[in-house]
């Protein structure tokens, strides 16, 4: 059986090689010398963001602006590749995108305005883009382009884990003291421990739509330990990613700072199965709660996750069975299949160094999840035209 779903996975990872290879030999042999005899000689950075903006065509997905009342809106798909090619050439201020456009023709040429066109205000482009917010557009096109190119894929490991997003703008006051907060949180402990359904609970048989409704999206303080051991804190927001092996982003979810993660792996997992299937879906010690192992089998894929240690004793006996394990060698199926986990590491530095992660001067949660579903729409292209080498 094992053999039979590899020899299908592998198939399946060559037809979707072939099919990005045809876009790639396009883009080489078609676009790039159309282009060069136009605007004449392109630079490296430029000929990757053409290969990105060909491969996603962002421009197909723009709303349907026929019954628009009133003046018709203009340049919303240029200005929608211009935030694409922010993303790219990392460009941090609109303000600084936008003097570049009017300064550089080819840039310009690359976006889809005429060498005679005017270039937008900076206004503008502050308007657009929280249109494109308001109607989560790159999230639209990024899911649309991995259903495009995974719908023969089968991805064998499918790992989900979050990371800080800093924001600048107020964070929620929380509504009494710590005291009384907590006596809340003991209330509704006991409401769940005497039969009333958790969030988690209820999620198993909600829609998507219902599921992103009740997430709190405010901006509030996180913490949690870092790869070193130590503990961090942040204000802001927190990004839940599900990547594959080759640590391309399926989906993605934006919600407030404070959210525990395992709140969010239940309509992350619903998300990624409206684009892509998979088998195995790999999880920490964050995410270990019953209903997230029962959603996976309702899904008929495995959920691998570190058990979490709930008392003194479960810690000491972990740590004990984990000595025992490195002494003597021992590594199971399970262990080997859970040290893959780790391509979500590889994308959470890439998308902060190089995707815009760690440059966010936006407010609110639809402009953040805007301004970092265009940096990994970016990723996502990058990514599957590495795929051809």
């Amino acid at each position: 059986m094992d053999a039979l779903l590899t020899s299908k996975t592998v198939k399946a990872k060559m037809k979707l090689r072939t099919k990005l290879a045809q876009i790639w030999t396009n883009t080489q042999l078609v676009l790039f010398p159309l282009l060069e005899n136009k605007i004449g000689s392109l630079p490296e950075n430029y000929k990757q963001l053409i290969s990105v903006l060909e491969l996603i065509r962002i421009e197909e997905y723009m709303p349907d602006y026929s019954f628009y009342n009133g003046r018709p809106p203009k340049d919303r798909a240029f200005i929608a590749r211009a935030f694409i090619a922010k993303i790219i050439l990392k460009i941090t201020f609109t303000k600084q995108l936008v003097n570049l456009l009017e300064s550089d023709v080819k840039l310009k040429e690359i976006c889809g305005w005429e060498s005679f066109q005017r270039i937008p205000s900076e206004s503008k482009f502050s308007r657009v883009f929280a249109e494109f917010s308001d109607i989560g557009l790159p999230d639209i096109v990024h899911q649309k382009i991995v259903s495009e190119f995974y719908e023969s894929v089968l991805i064998e490991n499918l790992v989900c884990d979050s990371t800080s997003i800093k924001s600048r703008e107020k964070p929620l006051k929380k509504k009494g003291s710590y005291k009384e907060r907590k006596n809340i949180a003991n209330k509704r402990y006991l409401r769940e421990k005497k039969g009333e359904k958790s969030r988690k609970q209820k999620q198993i048989s909600q829609n998507l739509h219902e599921m992103l409704d009740e997430l709190p999206k405010e901006c509030d303080f996180g913490a949690k330990k870092g790869s070193n051991g130590f503990k961090m804190t942040w204000k802001g927001h927190k990004l839940h990613v599900a990547v594959d092996d080759n640590a391309i982003p399926i989906s993605a979810i934006l919600t407030s700072a404070s959210l525990n993660d395992c709140e969010v792996a239940i309509p992350l997992l619903k998300k990624v199965s409206k684009s892509a299937r998979h088998l195995y879906c790999l999880f920490d010690s964050a995410y270990d709660v019953k209903e997230l192992k029962e959603f996976a089998n309702i899904m008929g894929t495995v959920a691998i996750i570190d058990e979490h240690a709930r008392s003194k004793k479960q810690k000491e006996e972990k740590q004990a069975e984990k000595l025992a394990r490195k002494t003597f060698k021992l590594e199971t199926a399970k262990d080997r299949r859970y040290k893959q986990r780790f391509s979500k590491e590889r994308f959470n530095g890439s998308f902060k160094d190089f995707y815009g992660g760690n440059n966010i001067f936006y407010k609110g949660h639809k402009k953040i999840f805007c301004n970092s579903m265009f940096g990994i729409l970016a990723y996502t292209a990058i990514c599957l035209l590495n795929l051809v080498n």
